[in-house]
């Protein structure tokens, strides 16, 4: 932290909570007393549209967007947004990853009009960010979000997730609490619950 900034792409498909998960980091970030700039880019948000946050964290970070080729880690809560915008993350960067993927409106358009044979798989999107050189670490956040007592915890599990990857300057414990602080407070216990299967995850799996 002492000679750049952490960069980090939050992103997904509109109604996942991508801003939330980046607000939980940005709390996060506070709290641990490091400086944090954020920028989002909404898109079709409500139109199952493509939603993008931008994160700086460290006294380094003078601007909000991520240049091109210097992000370190990509958070995904859908393994095509992941693939879209691939060409932020630097050189053996993260990609944190959920494994569900949302087919958006213009692929089944496509497919009823047979320019296309099949939907896109998720072993194909993988094998893509692949050859770009990334770190991956797939994450099937709906089944943990289940498991906690909510689907809807997706963004959060990969929040737990992204606490415990070894390069992320913000410790637990200041993590778990922009999570508590971030959520309405009848959803707090479902919501640290996903978070810690997140953390656990990836954790297991490093």
């Amino acid at each position: 932290m002492n000679e750049k900034s952490f960069n980090m792409i939050d992103c997904g498909v509109g109604g996942q909570g991508v801003v939330l998960m980046a607000n939980i980091v940005g709390d996060a970030c506070i709290r641990a007393g490091l400086m944090v700039i954020s920028g989002e880019l909404h898109g079709l948000s409500q139109r199952s549209g493509s939603v993008i946050a931008h994160q700086r964290i460290g006294e380094h970070a003078v601007s909000p967007l991520v240049p091109y080729g210097e992000g370190d880690v990509i958070l995904a809560l859908e393994p095509m947004e992941a693939l879209r915008y691939l060409y932020f993350l630097k050189p053996g960067g993260v990609v944190i990853t959920n494994t569900n993927v949302i087919h958006p409106p213009i692929e089944t358009q496509m497919l009823a009009r047979k320019e296309i044979e099949g939907y896109i798989t998720y072993a194909q999107i993988i094998d893509r960010i692949k050859e770009g050189g990334a770190r991956i670490y797939e994450i099937d956040a709906l089944d943990l979000a289940r498991r906690a007592g909510n689907a809807q915890t997706e963004n959060v599990v990969l929040v737990g997730a992204l606490a415990a990857s070894p390069s992320f300057p913000v410790e637990k414990v200041h993590m778990l609490e922009a999570v508590k602080a971030n959520v309405p407070p009848k959803a707090v216990d479902v919501n640290v619950k996903a978070f810690e299967l997140g953390y656990g995850a990836l954790k297991g799996n490093r």
